[in-house]
């Protein structure tokens, strides 16, 4: 190619990219610098206005009206076909930017576009002064929002910077970076474990990768690494009915590998860009979701330890242990700190 070809090429991607960024702040998003985004979660907008929260805090003690959810990277390798995030122009192997956003930009640009996003709640009578005050220095970041953050180059930067300044964070990934997650030590560290076997990864996840298979199974085994290190580990199965609710000795072996702490079991939602390729039948309900939960528990030696009905979504573990509901000593909650205590660890 020549390079005035190459330049065309480079200009159209560029084209594309922005139009992608445009149609996500049509959809709420604040757009972060070059290739972050922040949105503000359903459970913390009913949070904030007296309402319940996320599962999240039910299972792990994270206060929905203090969680910035939010991603370092807009693209994601992989097209799944149960996703809700509108990725339309924004799947790629590898991460477009040549020179990526510093981290401390990047975490500064997250809590100013979550204040931006709240700051309409402020005149609302239904919403709690107190939680909305707290609500404008987030203390749990999930970052999961869209794409895929393990794409984001310096994304051990990021973690780390934000548990210098105190905060929580929960990393959400589809292990197809694993040299990046032998990187960073979240405070929970989720893989997506979609499919019980190669073939029904393919239809499921629709990964870019030609080798997403082994990449998958190398990043499961970091994840049972991690938690022999002391990390809160979990694998995540959505489950889309007539899709991947198959072979649950397939999703027993995997889960025997990964050994994670934690194993979240939850139904797909019919909303977003999924309803192009997926309709209101392949939503399993509560009931479906916990029969295959059992399914797949009784094969690899974990069980039931807690559920939520509205989220379709239960928690399986070997044995539940006394810290598994966080608490939190940052002004903001009464706890003992236990986050602290072991990002204080990771920072020496």
């Amino acid at each position: 190619m020549n390079i005035y070809k190459y330049l065309n090429v480079l200009k159209i991607e560029n084209m594309i990219v922005e139009a992608a960024k445009r149609n996500l702040e049509k959809q709420h998003y604040v757009v972060v610098g070059n290739h972050s985004a922040v949105k503000i979660c359903p459970f913390a907008k009913r949070d904030l206005k007296g309402g319940s929260g996320c599962y999240k805090s039910k299972f792990y003690g994270i206060r929905s009206h203090l969680c910035c959810q939010m991603t370092p990277s807009i693209t994601c390798s992989n097209a799944c076909v149960f996703c809700w995030r509108d990725l339309t122009n924004l799947h790629s192997i590898a991460f477009k930017y040549e020179h990526p956003d510093d981290p401390r930009a990047v975490i500064n640009g997250a809590i100013q576009g979550q204040k931006k996003l709240l700051s309409g709640f402020g005149g609302n009578g239904n919403t709690n002064k107190e939680k909305f005050t707290n609500a404008q220095e987030p203390m749990h970041f999930a970052i999961s929002l869209t794409g895929e953050p393990t794409q984001y180059p310096p994304i051990r930067g990021l973690i780390e910077g934000l548990h210098a300044r105190g905060k929580s964070t929960f990393l959400v990934s589809n292990g197809q970076y694993p040299e990046q997650l032998e990187k960073v030590f979240p405070t929970q560290l989720y893989i997506s474990l979609d499919a019980p076997n190669k073939e029904c990864y393919k239809k499921t996840d629709r990964p870019l990768h030609p080798d997403f298979w082994e990449r998958f199974l190398r990043s499961l085994d970091i994840l049972r690494e991690k938690r022999k290190q002391g990390l809160r580990t979990v694998c995540r199965i959505t489950c889309v009915k007539k899709i991947n609710m198959e072979d649950p000795n397939g999703y027993a072996e995997l889960i025997k590998r990964a050994h994670p702490l934690f194993l979240e079991i939850k139904g797909y939602a019919f909303m977003g860009p999924s309803r192009y390729y997926l309709t209101l039948e392949n939503t399993p309900s509560h009931e479906e979701v916990k029969a295959f939960a059992e399914e797949v528990g009784e094969r690899c030696g974990y069980k039931l330890i807690d559920e939520d009905r509205g989220s379709r979504v239960v928690l399986y573990m070997q044995e539940d242990i006394p810290d598994r509901v966080m608490v939190w000593q940052d002004g903001r909650g009464e706890g003992d700190g236990y986050y602290l205590q072991q990002q204080k660890k990771e920072i020496a």
